[in-house]
């Protein structure tokens, strides 16, 4: 794209600028208005600049992402009620070792998990998890934080349904499933562990403590011992009540007290198959959770469109769950949802500008792949304009001329070069709060979260983000298209 007049960008580097000084500073002296405002306002200079028009504005909002985002917080919430996070919980706390143990844990079911369910969906789902998990065993919240969004980002870039950026380079550059995870599996591996022990590192006396005694084990099952005696002699006493609340007398037999019994013991036997009804009930709808889920998952592995899968699975569990939605659908962060729409305008306009393109421009020649310095200088292109204009406009910019230039070495490199834009682009998203969706849900979700609540700053992610990014990045490029089908 060529550059724009020189007053469109100039005013829409402005509007940008706004709008990444309220995201990086949503508390700002003298403009106090949180990130969502600072979205919209970015997103409403752009159009008063005339840096965008109206209808193009309008147009740039990603649908398919809102829309996915959206159903994953529905479909979170119904999880959440059918005790996935508590079996979660168990899974993680199952003879842990204290914190240390606890963070590696973290890092390996959430890279796992982001492969498959989308890095956007696990950190929606899990983020009140992890604060609530290393709130009970007195661990700091920020290295779990990091751990969450981080190991994210890093396990989604193995397949193409891990992230938005992913399935627009799989549709683009036809590169199946199979040969897409191969491609990428490796580099993912190594840049999970060594982001894992960059964060050990790191934070080594933050997590110290943690590990759960056996005497606190054997309480804890003690406790719930206590617990379901109490609630089984409750429910023994409120069928008792109606027996023993007219006893029987051979002196009495006047037909009157057998009466009042008789309808005793037919309210008991109610209430006793209404709760037996209610149990089979939930007992259902759990099930029914599940295995809407894992057929969500297949469809996304079979290529079926990821938005409306989701939203579908979404609509199903609020069906069968035959009850006002409403509560879970209060759940949902509307106003993150906002913020992305805003985002999308913001970026949209300063694409408008050519500054991102003309970055390219420069850079290409300099950005061959078939030699250490090209994929060095791409992969630094990459990096910075996946964390300034964000990693899916940056990939649906430079995809096809990243690909043009690999196709005059040979066809092999083509496909090397789509994984290598895919690798770099999501680990990117690592470096800053801005350089990924998945960071920013994890912010704004700890920040509001009911309990536990924790404000994961822009200073505090890049502090760890910057280094584990650069790191990861370069052990996980010569390893990329290794294995091959």
């Amino acid at each position: 794209m060529a550059l724009a007049s020189l007053p469109k960008v100039v005013m829409g580097s402005v509007a940008f600028g706004v709008f990444w000084m309220l995201a990086v500073f949503p508390s700002v002296p003298f403009l106090p208005i949180g990130r969502t405002a600072g979205a919209l306002l970015g997103a409403v200079l752009m159009i008063v600049f005339h840096v965008i028009s109206a209808d193009d504005a309008y147009a740039s909002i990603d649908l398919p992402i809102l829309g996915l985002l959206f159903a994953t917080m529905v479909v979170g919430g119904y999880l959440k009620n059918a005790g996935m996070f508590r079996h979660l919980g168990r899974l993680l706390a199952w003879r842990s070792q204290g914190g240390r143990d606890l963070m590696c844990r973290v890092c390996v079911v959430t890279a796992l998990a982001s492969a498959l369910f989308t890095n956007d969906t696990c950190c929606v789902v899990l983020t009140e998890f992890v604060l609530e998990l290393a709130a009970e065993r007195n661990l700091p919240a920020k290295p779990f934080l990091l751990a969450l969004a981080t190991s994210a980002n890093i396990g989604s870039s193995a397949t193409p349904i891990g992230n938005p950026q992913n399935l627009v380079i799989a549709f683009n550059s036809k590169i199946s499933f199979i040969s897409f995870l191969l491609g990428i599996l490796p580099a993912m591996l190594a840049g999970m562990g060594i982001n894992m022990l960059m964060l050990l590192c790191m934070y080594w006396k933050e997590l110290d403590g943690g590990a759960c005694s056996h005497d606190e084990v054997a309480a804890g099952k003690q406790m719930e011992a206590i617990e379901e005696g109490r609630r089984t002699a409750l429910n023994n006493n409120k069928k008792d009540d109606g027996d023993a609340a007219t006893p029987a007398s051979p002196e009495d037999d006047d037909g009157g007290d057998a009466e009042s019994m008789m309808s005793e013991n037919i309210s008991t036997k109610h209430r006793w198959f209404m709760q037996c009804s209610e149990h089979r009930r939930k007992l259902f709808l759990k099930s029914f959770a599940y295995v809407v889920t894992v057929g969500m998952l297949v469809a996304y592995m079979l290529g079926l469109n990821m938005s409306w899968t989701a939203i579908t699975t979404a609509i199903a569990l609020v069906v069968v769950d035959f009850r006002d939605a409403e509560p879970c659908l209060d759940k949902v962060s509307y106003s993150l949802l906002v913020f992305f729409s805003g985002m999308f305008v913001t970026v949209s306009g300063f694409n408008k500008t050519g500054l991102p393109g003309a970055i390219w421009n420069v850079m290409a020649p300099y950005s061959k792949i078939n030699h250490v310095t090209g994929v060095t200088v791409l992969s630094v292109i990459i990096l910075l304009l996946s964390n300034l204009a964000s990693n899916v406009p940056t990939v649906l910019l430079m995809g096809d001329e990243v690909a043009a230039a690999a196709a005059t070495i040979s066809p092999a490199a083509v496909t090397r070069s789509w994984l290598l834009l895919a690798w770099v682009s999501t680990v990117a998203g690592n470096l800053s709060l801005l350089g990924s969706a998945a960071n920013l849900i994890v912010c704004e979700q700890a920040r509001r979260a009911t309990r536990n609540a924790y404000d994961l700053t822009f200073w505090n992610h890049v502090i760890f983000g910057l280094p584990s990014t650069l790191v990861v990045t370069a052990i996980g490029i010569p390893l990329i298209g290794k294995i091959n089908i």
